[in-house]
This record gives C-alpha cells, structure tokens and sequence, in this order.
C-alpha cells in the first residue's frame, strides 16, 4: 500500500540555537521593526505622510518704483525689491517652476506716506501698476495682494493713528476702499493684515457691492504680536516710521483660545482662507485651527524665520538647505494647505531637482 493520499503531521522547524521557543510578543520586537519601513529611499517614498510640492508656496515679492531695480535687503540674505519690470521677469519663472501664486508688497517712497494712508487707496498706486503688470503678463498666475496701511502709513501702522491710538472703524473705511482698488487692478486674493476688528466682513461687502463677488478674501486671522517680523518691516520701509508697537491690535503671543475666536470671527464674516501668522514659533495655533475648523488654512513663513535660517546658514551652523525643506515640511504636517515663504523659488527648484 502507497502512502499517496494519507495525511502527514506536519514538523515543526527546528529550533535555533538559543531559542527560548516561544513566540514574539503581539506588537512588539522582534516581530514589528519599525526600521524596515526606513530601509530604502523607495520604501520612504511610500510610507511619507506629507508631501511637499511647489504647488503649496506662495512668493512674497517686494516691489519698488524704477526700471531694472533690484535692491537687496540687507536683513533677508537673498531677498530684493524689485521694480516692476524685473518683478514681471521674475514671476515667469515662479510659474515655470510651479509655483502657483505671489503676495506683492510694495516699498513707497516716504513723501507718500502720509497719516491718512492716501496712496493706499490710489487706483495707481506701486501695488495697482504692479498687479496689472503681472496679470497682463501671467493671467494664469495668482496674485494675493496685503491689505494694510503699514507701507503707507507715516507711523509705521497697519491702522490709522490719533493721538497715539489705533483707529479700528475709521481703518476699516480705508481698507475697504484699498481692497476695491487692488481687485479693481486683477488681484485675486485680497488678504487683510491689519487685524482690526469687523474688517473680513467689511471687505467682503466692499466687494461684492463692487460687482468682485469672484475676488477671494484670505483673511490674517491669527496674526501676533510678534519680534519675528523685523527684516520685512526693513523691506517695505515702514521700521523706522513705526511708533510704538502694535499690541493693541495683533495677539498675545500667548494665547491660543484666542485665536480660534478670531478665525471663528473672520470665517463667519466671509473670509475663503485664514492664515496663521507667524509660523514656526505657532505650529500649536496652526494645529488647532486646522482641526477646529477644516478651512483652508494658510501660514505664512515670516521674514525673521527666513532671515535666520539664512544667517546660520552662511556662518556654516547648519545645513540651510536641508533645514530649509524640514521647516516647510513642518508646516505642512503641522495642517497648512499653503505656505506663503522667502524660500520659495530656492524650494521649489530644489524640489524639481529631485523629481528630475
């Protein structure tokens, strides 16, 4: 009789030398090596969590009056103002490169600026000649245009002054008009910075009486009091002018319940977006308001973040690059959509490297 058919205990392997022969813990060494998911650069690529790409940057530029002009700004190693005409230059490559918008902030000149702010409501100013110019050159491109009266302001301040206090309505007035004339001009985001209360729903509405309905409103809507912003006030021209500081009207950086009141606020008011302003030293705000309200939820990488990152760089205390693509990859696990940055040119071409 053969044995084909018969059934046959299966043996067990032998045992390794040493083995104590039981079995590894559920969910624990030796059976789960978290390593292997770390193994390869192929296998990395798999299991990554977040995703950066130049689709979520967005590039402020400095722009100022001449032709040609390109000025350094001592404080952001990197960064110039740059005349219309080289920002138009420019701009073709951001958009070659993916980059999908650009924030303008303009440099005025000083006998411009006035207590009243007047030159942010000329439908001719530096921003409105700036914004026709890059939407007549890139229609494709975004344009996200600051609304505030900082870099027109002969105190340096994002709202008007008298007798050394912030006016909040009497600055909501301006700011409405100042959104009108940039959207006007082609912006296609207007994003009030000034952080006066009830002013969302005042440029919504200044807006939409205007016939603009389609024009977006990114609202600043957690936006501190912060020591972070030194190199971009050197870039518009507004440090030396400011009085005073500005925590009457941008937040505690203590505070994060705060915050949520005031994107609450602002979304109920009609803003598309909100942001969180600054970033890296907010990653908690920009968690919380990412959970709590599932927005669009922007942050913006301010200059002093820039500028240090740059200094250590060049003084060889760290890899500028390499720290360069973790910040902005913390934004993005942190819950940012989009991440208006300094880097972002230097990012992006980093980031078609090493797609190519």
């Amino acid at each position: 009789m053969n044995d084909i058919g018969k059934r046959r205990p299966i043996a067990s392997p032998a045992p390794a030398a040493g083995a104590d022969h039981k079995p590894a813990p559920l969910g624990g060494f030796p059976r789960v090596r978290m390593r292997r998911n770390r193994r390869a650069a192929w296998v990395r690529d798999l299991v990554r969590e977040h995703a950066l790409a130049p689709s979520d940057l967005i590039w402020p530029v400095f722009v100022v009056e001449g032709t040609k002009a390109r000025q350094p700004v001592p404080s952001m190693p990197g960064v110039e103002r740059l005349s219309i005409d080289v920002l138009v230059e420019q701009a073709a490559e951001a958009k070659h490169i993916g980059i999908p918008a650009l924030a303008v902030f303009p440099q005025i000149a000083d006998n411009l600026k006035t207590q009243d702010a007047r030159e942010a409501t000329n439908p001719d100013n530096l921003v409105c000649r700036a914004v026709r110019a890059l939407k007549k050159a890139h229609p494709d491109l975004g344009v996200v245009c600051d609304v505030a009266l900082d870099p027109f302001n002969s105190d340096g301040h994002d709202g008007l002054v008298r007798d050394g206090k912030i006016l909040n309505d009497e600055t909501v007035a301006v700011l409405r008009r100042q959104a009108v004339v940039h959207a006007e001009a082609g912006c296609d985001v207007i994003a009030p910075s000034d952080m006066m209360d009830g002013r969302i729903g005042a440029v919504r509405d200044a807006l939409d009486a205007a016939g603009l309905m389609d024009v977006n409103v990114l609202a600043y809507a957690a936006k501190y009091a912060s020591a972070f912003y030194g190199p971009f006030r050197d870039a518009v021209g507004s440090s030396g002018a400011l009085k005073g500081d500005k925590k009457t009207y941008q937040m505690d950086p203590a505070n994060t319940d705060e915050a949520l009141r005031e994107v609450a606020l602002d979304i109920a008011e009609g803003a598309d977006m909100v942001m969180v302003k600054p970033g890296l030293p907010y990653l908690d705000v920009l968690r919380r308001v990412k959970d709590t309200f599932k927005m669009p939820t922007f942050v913006y990488n301010v200059s002093g973040e820039y500028a240090m990152l740059k200094a250590a760089g060049q003084n060889g205390w760290l890899d500028a690059e390499r720290a360069m693509m973790e910040t902005l990859v913390a934004f993005k696990r942190a819950g940012a959509d989009a991440i208006l940055t300094y880097h972002a040119i230097e990012a992006a071409r980093l980031l078609a490297k090493a797609k190519s």
